[in-house]
């Protein structure tokens, strides 16, 4: 799991402060409210219908969350109000951001996921005490939790964002481009649906949710992007996110949380029809109706774990509502939360949220982690804010745009019960995103055809049996060989050391490694050394003979996404395949694409010509295999 950089706090949250409003000059459609913000480092635009507000907009945040932070118990840290507060305030401030879908493992530990795709934080939040507001008739309000400290501070921040409101920010256009689904794709994903068809029937689980990636590249600002989706779409809960790990482009339909006082809103949404589709037709499918009850059911329970006993009731059952491209089924659940629980306890007994996990919710977790092809990052969270005056509201990270940099990933899902259909489900996918796309100008790819379909559902499945992905809190490691007291090609395995232990762990290489490499391999003479560094940042180095291979018997066996671009320590994976098929595990992913080996990369000569899988992320970019693309020309991937 990526860890993002550490980010000092700038600030404490304060113990107490008084709450303020200001009416501001200036028009500024609620849409466009991310163009105020638009360039920002760490900056957040809400729209939709948050806090009862048309937009909530903020910039430069006072204090954020680092990794050493528990992102939960962030949520409870505010200040208190003073008696003098305006009781006018929408919000005022607060902590805003997302958490990403990875901190269910700090609920309930389940199993190891999938490679990622960006490498986004676990985490992006910020507190916030000062913000805009566009209120429900399109007048703009600056609002903030004041400090004697801070006056001043307010003071330019109220007449900087006064300003650009004047300027009144124009949109400009954005494109997406080189969309395509992220590997295994389309296959991939009939494949994983027929698998957890396969899990139900076994009585494993009741419903899964199953989701599959489109990468892109944005040409434009992400700002403009949730411009685009404000205005066209019109979210309920639209958002621009923007970390120092990563942004985030919400068009979310869903809200996860609403807490006021102590009365606790769920609205979750199961069950998806075209938007063209008969609205009760969706509301007759035996299919979406059981599929919407069962999420129902568990987040009945989810907030029963918390609320006063018989307080939790379903308030509107299955209504059909319209979304941006479809139809959903949509419920209302509510409760009284126990007095003394507060929004990290709350958010805890609730997360993931339970339509984008499924049911029994704890082996969901471990179905999803082990039938999709890539990691969830920020995607499938919950974005939104806690706040002194307007509570906690927290939306699905649903119909989201993750970015980082120029790159785009865009997760599409739905949930898999005993009667779902993996083309049907596919189908569901396109449908949901086609409108995000179409705010770029693209469409959503064809789905091409699975090579070699049959041959691959034939195959051993890696993780059975109690078999799990590689441990990264294990650590990581490089094995180098070395002749004549030199370690060959030092300098790429270190940079490739560097890039991993840098993306999963947020460190760097340790100052001394290198020369503690030279002077064992020089003490080594001739044979193998090993370089081990471990999630606190020690590492260990160790030599000895080079391994002799006689003879290799490979045997293909299933694993969606493989194991990533990095170097696990964890081999109890690939030991217990190779125990259990009797030969070298040869990993091939659901699409059917042949991946590597257990120890080694992958090459097959095809017309005289050697080619090797593409270092797309799913496979180890081998030093050796590097080299060997760099000075043949008959080598490619």
């Amino acid at each position: 799991m990526a860890v993002a950089p550490v980010l000092t706090p700038r600030h404490r949250v304060p113990r107490s402060a008084r709450a303020l409003r200001e009416r501001l000059p200036g028009r500024l459609p609620a849409a466009h409210a991310a163009l105020l913000v638009a360039g920002e480092a760490e900056a957040f635009a809400l729209t939709g219908t948050w806090a009862g507000a048309a937009a909530i907009v903020g910039a430069a945040p006072v204090a954020v969350l680092t990794p050493a932070d528990d992102p939960f118990a962030a949520l409870d840290d505010l200040p208190v109000l003073a008696r003098d507060s305006d009781p006018g305030c929408a919000v005022a401030g607060g902590w805003f951001g997302v958490l990403g879908y990875a901190l269910g493992d700090r609920v309930e530990h389940t199993v190891p996921s999938p490679p990622p795709g960006l490498g986004l934080p676990g985490a992006l939040l910020g507190y916030y005490d000062h913000v805009l507001v566009c209120d429900a008739k399109g007048g703009w309000w600056f609002e903030a939790l004041a400090t004697p400290e801070r006056e001043a501070a307010l003071g330019r921040a109220r007449d900087e964002l006064a300003a650009r409101l004047v300027a009144r920010p124009r949109p400009r256009a954005v494109r997406l481009r080189d969309v395509r689904w992220r590997p295994p794709g389309p296959a991939g994903h009939r494949r994983a649906v027929g698998a957890a068809r396969e899990r139900i029937a076994a009585g494993e689980i009741f419903q899964a949710n199953l989701c599959l990636r489109l990468d892109a590249r944005l040409d434009g600002r992400p700002a403009d992007l949730a411009a685009a989706a404000a205005d066209v779409l019109g979210p309920t809960h639209g958002a621009l996110l923007a970390g120092r790990g990563g942004t985030v482009v919400s068009a979310s339909p869903e809200l996860f949380l609403r807490r006021r006082g102590g009365h606790v809103l769920t609205r979750p949404i199961k069950g998806t029809a075209p938007a063209a589709a008969d609205a009760a037709a969706l509301s007759a499918s035996v299919k979406d109706r059981a599929e919407h009850v069962m999420i129902v059911d568990l987040m009945r329970n989810d907030l029963g774990r918390v609320c006063t006993y018989g307080s939790v009731v379903v308030d509107a059952l299955a209504a059909p509502v319209p979304g941006a491209g479809v139809r959903h089924l949509v419920s209302d659940v509510s409760g009284t939360l126990r007095p003394g629980v507060g929004d990290a306890e709350l958010v805890r007994a609730t997360f993931p949220p339970g339509s984008v996990t499924g049911a029994p919710k704890v082996q969901a977790l471990r179905v999803i982690a082990e039938l999709e092809g890539a990691a969830r990052e920020l995607y499938t969270g919950a974005l939104g804010y806690a706040s002194p005056v307007a509570g906690l509201e927290l939306s699905v990270v649903i119909r989201t745009f993750e970015l980082r940099g120029p790159r785009v990933q865009l997760g599409v899902g739905g949930g898999v019960t005993s009667g779902s259909d993996p083309g049907g489900e596919l189908e569901e996918c396109r449908v949901k995103a086609a409108p995000l796309l179409a705010l770029g100008g693209a469409a959503v790819p064809s789905a091409g055809t699975a090579r070699r379909t049959g041959e691959v559902d034939r195959l051993p499945l890696a993780l059975s049996d109690g078999r799990e992905r590689p441990d990264p809190a294990l650590g990581v490691f490089e094995t180098l060989l070395v002749r004549a007291g030199l370690a060959e090609r030092l300098g790429a395995h270190l940079t490739r050391l560097a890039a991993t232990i840098a993306a999963v762990y947020g460190m760097e290489v340790p100052r001394d490694l290198r020369s503690r490499v030279d002077a064992a391999a020089a003490s080594l003479g001739d044979g193998r050394l090993r370089v081990d560094v471990n999630p606190d940042g020690t590492a260990g180095v160790t030599t000895g003979p080079v391994p002799v291979v006689e003879r290799v018997v490979l045997r293909p066996v299933l694993l969606p996404g493989g194991l990533g671009a990095h170097k696990w320590a964890d081999r109890r994976l690939l030991d217990a395949l190779t125990e259990h098929l009797g030969g070298v595990p040869l990993l091939v992913d659901g699409d059917g694409a042949v991946l590597e080996a257990a120890w080694a990369n992958v090459w097959v000569q095809e017309g005289g010509r050697l080619t090797t899988p593409v270092a797309d992320g799913r496979v180890l970019p081998g030093v050796a295999r590097a080299a060997e693309l760099a000075s043949d020309g008959d080598r490619a991937e």
